[in-house]
């Protein structure tokens, strides 16, 4: 038996009601964008339905919203058979189909056979209370299922699921993600797994339009789950099996004095905060990656001090893997810096980056100096690490780990030294300040992976070697191979990366992998220790 096969939203729902604008201009309702966007690339085909005779503003303002959100149109009078309304236009891939409807709307459609579609309804301006078939719930059960559930379109989707009922009522479109998902796996089975995921805005669109979120479930059957802050946490933890998370998009401060080795140097928005105490106590979940996990990524003298372990991967007559010569400053003002840089096998130009990587507005404000003088008056948050520059060719390789997979990717980088040295000399080898972001001086000529033999069995061994480290199942770092050594030398790592530069086709379902491997062992682990 399948399971969501296709959504279809009537225009009730999404479009604002003439009584919320008193302009009577036309818009969409609360949660509409919020749903549009996360169904239009879940791989489940999504519709929208509306009456015969609309005005000519709401048809052209429709016709605008299928565009932007690649929904189809459905024109259906009150005798339409859906079923077969849709099948002109949507492939038949076995399961059922969902019809969201404002309640005041419920009588309008449906009077025709429609086998295989769950009436949804949403319930505006009444309590959250639930309605199945053509009557209410008798108290007793309603307050059994308050007693045991803490959300109710959980305990509605269950009481349908098991009387066969077809109508269930929910009272925001917001909550819709989580009915597909409860559906799908009550459907489809135990082996169906959830992943929850939090990230900003922008980051889940940029997973999301490359496939990587569907609501359907995945050739090795995972479905994801839009986590979302406005709805309680503790129940939708209720429905996955592991939360994926860019942490370090929540982060407010961090403070790098403290000895702590835990998460608690890092202030958190509030969202994230509620995230990770309701995760605490939802045994069996599991966390992609474990907070803590993540701590050194935000520290780059942290990293820096990590990746002085690959010496132990060197061997004699092959190719060299290290970290890149380095110093923590805490003030450029100091006397004997020159002698602490020279120790460090430190010489000019020298790159200088914040200590804290990530999560703060200026931790990709960085420098490359060229005299020691320049130092006085930089302009780099402190503390700084000061990092060797290595001459590379202008190449630089993006490694992707999933998991077990490793990807990789040849791209422009900064000119070696003589040819800065060159291009900023009109301008008195003044320090080159830039965001690694935006910003990052490249060398003009396309790159040519060619020109540097990297010896990928030996990165391998690096990436294999610091997952185990840092414990992580996803993660990049950035190799460059130095000129006239041949020293591979990994100069930033960096967590849950987009690995967009590897085809989607190849990265997507290894990115699947990856997460569904972690979870299934998460879960072994734990049956283990139970036992």
């Amino acid at each position: 038996m399948d399971g969501v096969r296709g959504i279809l939203l009537d225009s009730s729902v999404l479009l604002r009601s003439a009584a919320d604008d008193v302009n009577g201009d036309i818009g969409l309702s609360p949660g509409a964008d919020y749903l549009l966007r996360r169904l239009r690339y879940s791989n489940i085909p999504t519709g929208i339905s509306h009456e015969e005779g609309l005005s000519s503003p709401t048809e052209s303002f429709l016709q605008e919203m299928s565009r932007t959100y690649s929904c189809s149109i459905f024109c259906l009078s009150p005798e339409a058979n859906i079923s077969i309304e849709v099948a002109r236009i949507w492939e038949d891939r076995g399961g059922s189909f969902i019809h969201v409807v404002s309640s005041c709307r419920e009588n309008f459609y449906h009077k025709a056979d429609c086998s295989g579609w769950l009436k949804d309804l949403l319930k505006e301006n009444h309590p959250m209370d639930v309605m199945f078939g053509e009557s209410w719930l008798h108290q007793a059960v309603e307050d059994l299922f308050y007693a045991k559930m803490t959300c109710t379109f959980i305990t509605d989707a269950e009481y349908v699921f098991a009387t066969g009922m077809s109508r269930i009522f929910i009272h925001k479109l917001e909550e819709l993600p989580l009915l597909i998902c409860h559906w799908n796996k009550k459907v489809m089975g135990k082996e169906l797994l959830t992943v929850g995921y939090a990230m900003k805005p922008s980051r889940e669109e940029d997973f999301a339009k490359r496939g990587a979120f569907p609501l359907r479930p995945t050739q090795n059957g995972l479905i994801f789950l839009p986590l979302n802050y406005e709805l309680p946490i503790s129940s939708q933890l209720q429905l996955v099996d592991a939360v994926l998370h860019k942490a370090t998009d929540e982060i407010l401060a961090v403070d790098m004095a403290s000895p702590s080795e835990s998460s608690d140097r890092v202030t958190f928005t509030r969202n994230l905060q509620e995230l990770q105490r309701y995760v605490k106590c939802q045994l069996g979940c599991c966390v992609i990656d474990p907070f803590n996990n993540i701590l050194p990524m935000l520290d780059r003298l942290k990293i820096q001090q990590i990746l002085i372990g690959l010496a132990k991967l060197n061997i004699s007559g092959g190719s060299k893997i290290r970290a890149p010569h380095f110093l923590k400053v805490d003030s450029f003002d100091k006397s004997g810096l020159e002698q602490r840089l020279a120790e460090a096998k430190l010489s000019l130009p020298s790159i200088v980056k914040p200590q804290i990587a990530c999560g703060v507005s200026d931790a990709h404000s960085m420098a490359i100096v060229f005299k020691m003088d320049h130092y006085k008056d930089l302009n780099v948050p402190l503390p700084a690490v000061v990092q060797e520059y290595v001459d590379h060719s202008s190449l630089l390789y993006k490694f992707y780990a999933l998991g077990g997979k490793i990807f990789y990717a040849v791209k422009k980088s900064i000119p070696n030294a003589d040819t800065l040295l060159t291009l900023f000399a009109d301008e008195g080898l003044k320090p080159l300040h830039f965001d690694s972001l935006r910003s990052l001086p490249v060398a003009k000529t396309q790159p040519n992976g060619d020109e540097h033999q990297i010896d990928l069995e030996l990165v391998n061994r690096a990436a294999d070697w610091l997952r185990r480290t840092l414990d992580l199942t996803i993660f990049g770092f950035d190799v460059v191979v130095q000129e006239g050594t041949g020293d591979h030398v990994i100069v930033d790592v960096n967590y849950l990366p987009s690995f967009k530069e590897v085809p989607d086709d190849v990265a997507i379902p290894a990115f699947w992998d990856a997460l569904k491997e972690k979870i299934v062992s998460g879960k072994s682990k734990q049956a283990r220790d139970i036992s």
